[in-house]
């Protein structure tokens, strides 16, 4: 960067460091003080530009990427923005393995940004030829000179929160942070953040939020791989239908489990009251947080952290689409209507 104008030499300059920021109206009722980590102030709109960056940086030390080379990764969709966004900067050719269940809105901002995508079926094992996780393995077997990110099993992936994340939130919450509230999807961002922060101070909670249709509440809680909680689900980048090694469980003390209608709404409530306008997944953390609270898991001295990871944006045709909204039967049991809010005037 040059300092004396103020000039960044590329966006990449501007992944990390997002800000804090207090909650205020949604949690006038719970005990404690909140605040969110706002990770759509990315320059990529999401946590995952972290993780793009400090992986292929780390790749480049080391040798394995060259200039022309192609990055390989499986994505619901934020993390393949980053990296193709990096990959645009550093030039090196992007392809990526997407979930069906990822919104149009992503796949199509994937390739605005130059990346090769290929849409793969959501509901399928893990271990189906057709799934993004096997799709993104075979191509890396075809293709020379490629890299394969895989997210779900890179310790790099908790090294990025680590060493940037964990950090952040502690400085700017003077360490007097109890607890973190966070989704788990490939566990990086919860586990890298919870381990700085544990670090610091043990007596940190770290608070986990997990989709029903997932595994992972129960692998923490059993130590046990039970695919009979699998079944479908609409939230994007949450949970999981295997276990990731990304996920560190000791570092994690507690799940709970969020359903996709409650998570879709109370998204649109983070816009209509402290207007944030944030993804699926942030709306997933925020009633997490509510479950915590009604729990009584915070009192008057908890300090809470809750990171939102990503941007609303990629969510017009889901959970901001009040048509979108109605098709999945979320709108029955709530008054919400845009249309009551529009005038058309003739």
């Amino acid at each position: 960067m040059r300092e004396d104008l103020q000039v960044y030499d590329n966006i990449l300059q501007l992944v990390g460091n997002t800000p804090l920021i207090s909650l205020n109206k949604i949690t006038k009722d719970f005990k404690g003080k909140f605040s969110a980590k706002i990770e759509a102030f990315n320059p990529g709109n999401s946590s995952k530009d972290r993780i793009a960056l400090y992986i292929i940086e780390e790749a480049e030390r080391k040798g394995i990427l060259k200039p022309g080379d192609t990055i390989i990764e499986t994505t619901s969709g934020n993390t393949g923005f980053s990296i193709a966004m990096v990959s645009c900067i550093k030039g090196y050719n992007c392809i990526l393995a997407v979930s069906s269940k990822s919104s149009r809105d992503k796949i199509d901002m994937l390739k605005t940004m130059g990346a090769k995508v290929y849409v793969c079926p959501a509901n399928v094992p893990a271990d189906d030829p057709r799934s993004y996780y096997e799709v993104a393995k075979r191509l890396h077997q075809e293709i020379d000179g490629s890299v394969y990110i895989n997210q779900y099993f890179n310790q790099l992936n908790i090294d990025a929160h680590f060493h940037s994340t964990g950090p952040e939130i502690w400085k700017q919450t003077e360490g007097k942070i109890t607890h973190l509230v966070a989704c788990s999807g490939t566990g990086g961002t919860i586990s890298g953040t919870a381990r700085f922060l544990k670090e610091k101070n043990p007596n940190i909670k770290i608070l986990g939020i997990d989709a029903f249709g997932s595994v992972l509440k129960k692998y923490h809680e059993t130590g046990k791989f039970d695919k009979d909680e699998i079944y479908p689900y609409r939230i994007e980048g949450l949970g999981k239908n295997l276990i990731p090694s990304a996920t560190d469980f000791k570092s994690i003390d507690r799940f709970m489990k969020v359903a996709d209608e409650d998570a879709a709404h109370a998204a649109r409530e983070l816009a209509r009251t402290e207007g944030l306008f944030v993804g699926y997944t942030s709306g997933a953390a925020m009633h997490g947080l509510k479950l915590y609270s009604e729990e009584g898991e915070f009192d008057k001295d908890s300090n809470v952290v809750i990171i939102f990871p990503d941007h609303g944006s990629r969510y017009m045709s889901k959970i901001y689409s009040d048509e979108w909204m109605t098709e999945q039967g979320f709108m029955d049991n709530h008054t919400a209507n845009a249309e009551m809010d529009i005038e058309i005037v003739k």
